[in-house]
């Protein structure tokens, strides 16, 4: 099957630069990217590119060359539904909020949304690709939805998870590490699987898309995540046992890391990990390990989150212990509010947490971030519903400039590894803080030495 259009529902953190570069590397195939928000689509259409509501090092430069020549976003969803042979779903799957497996198991309901629309709709056959992350045998519900509309239509349903990782999102896409392509045994599944790898192979070799069943594309996602976030709460744990043992926990992570069998990478002691994936996947399969009875294997999966939420609440402990037990009215400046570095996204920051509990204590906080908004700072807060909004309004400021959000402060925290906060001018913001001034370094990325040399009383995690 030639592809000739592909539509994705949802312009998100996923679909947006993902069809971005599939419409870069295949200027043949129509690509439109719907949203039912028509404040983010017409974010997607502005003029100035610097506007796009994604901020990802070089998306800007991909959309401005694809959009408008092969490139299109849209709120008429019908429309492009209609005439695309491949569908993605790209939408939202946040954790439950309510009902059985609520905190756990993943909301499916824009996904059966989605499909109820495409059922709907489609009038010749379809290419339906599961782009969001989802539990195991998901596909086998829209495949479920899609087959009983009674129209005649038929839809191949193939899982393609994405394993990108936010601030390199872009050369993730154009360098991946692998495609993972799964779908039905069936000669018909097969073909559909060869239309969807003919569409990577404008750009990504043969030997880098590997194909499976459904069941095991869609497993494999969890699992990745699960134990990319396992070596991460790993190392925090060590972290702990560092501080309280005179151990450095950078070089006990650069002594293993040399040890090919472990290798270097997500050892980085921090504050803890965010993002929309780690915490809500792993909590994915702590919920399906449950109800199949594998309880063991459920306990196992959900240490790693307990291990990242308590790394925050020790962050935030020490600040107040170390201040003297009260931060009442004291100004804590934070460094960073968006989970990692070289992303706008926020969901699941650690950031939100530490400030949650010092606002708990009657801190004032100062937030600079070079990409994320106040009103974005207030939504996570208010999110919560630990308190009013009003009262996070009035307990948190934002700034412009680190150097005046650091102004009258009793502390710095570094909650985001953004790389322009280690080359700040730190005798500057020494010389307008608080005496003694304290920097907390949530991600250990600052000179420890050279800050206690101008005379910040310094703190990173895990020395």
């Amino acid at each position: 099957m030639k592809i000739t259009k592909i539509c994705c529902i949802g312009a998100g953190y996923v679909g947006g630069p993902t069809m971005a570069v599939i419409a870069q590397k295949c200027p043949q195939i129509q690509v439109t990217v719907v949203d039912l928000n028509e404040e983010r689509i017409a974010a997607w259409n502005d003029e100035n590119i610097d506007n796009i509501p994604i901020y990802e090092p070089g998306l800007d430069k991909i959309v401005a060359e694809a959009r408008g020549r092969n490139l299109y976003f849209s709120t008429d969803v019908e429309k492009a539904i209609d005439e695309a042979q491949i569908i993605f779903i790209s939408v939202n799957t946040p954790t439950k909020t309510y009902g059985k497996g609520k905190g756990m198991a993943a909301d499916l309901k824009y996904i059966e949304l989605c499909a109820r629309q495409i059922a709907r709709i489609s009038k010749d056959n379809k290419i339906v690709v599961e782009k969001s992350t989802l539990p195991v045998r998901t596909a086998e519900a829209i495949k479920s939805i899609l087959d009983n509309t009674g129209n005649g239509v038929q839809f191949q349903i193939l899982s393609n998870p994405e394993f990108l990782a936010e601030g390199t999102a872009v050369q993730d896409l154009l360098n991946p590490d692998r495609i993972l392509i799964g779908g039905d045994p069936s000669a018909e599944g097969q073909k559909a699987i060869q239309a969807l790898v003919d569409v990577y192979s404008n750009w990504v070799p043969a030997e880098k898309i590997l194909t499976t069943n459904v069941w095991s594309s869609e497993l494999s996602k969890l699992t990745a995540n699960a134990f990319l976030a396992q070596r991460i709460s790993s190392i925090n744990a060590m972290s702990e046992l560092c501080e309280k043992t005179g151990a450095d926990v950078n070089e006990v992570a650069r002594a293993i890391g040399m040890d090919s069998r472990i290798g270097s990478k997500f050892l980085k002691a921090s504050v803890g990990f965010g993002g929309s994936c780690f915490q809500k996947d792993i909590l994915n399969l702590v919920y399906i390990a449950k109800s199949y009875g594998l309880n063991e294997v459920a306990d196992y999966w959900e240490q790693v989150i307990i291990m990242n939420d308590h790394q925050k609440r020790r962050f935030s402990n020490n600040i107040v212990q170390t201040l003297y037990n009260t931060v009442s009215d004291k100004k804590i400046t934070f460094l960073g509010w968006a989970f990692k570095k070289d992303t706008n996204d926020t969901r699941e920051s650690a950031a939100i947490y530490v400030a949650d509990d010092l606002i708990n204590e009657h801190a004032k906080i100062a937030v600079y971030d070079p990409k994320v908004s106040r009103k974005k700072v207030l939504a996570d807060l208010d999110y919560l519903e630990t308190r009013a909004a009003s009262t996070n309004a009035v307990s948190v400021l934002s700034f412009d400039s680190p150097y005046e959000a650091c102004t009258d402060a009793h502390a710095v925290a570094v909650l985001t590894e953004w790389d322009e906060f280690v080359q700040y001018d730190w005798q500057k913001i020494y010389d307008s803080m608080q005496k003694p001034a304290f920097v907390f370094d949530g991600r250990n990325i600052l000179d420890g030495p050279a800050l206690e040399a101008i005379g910040f009383v310094y703190q990173g995690i895990g020395s």
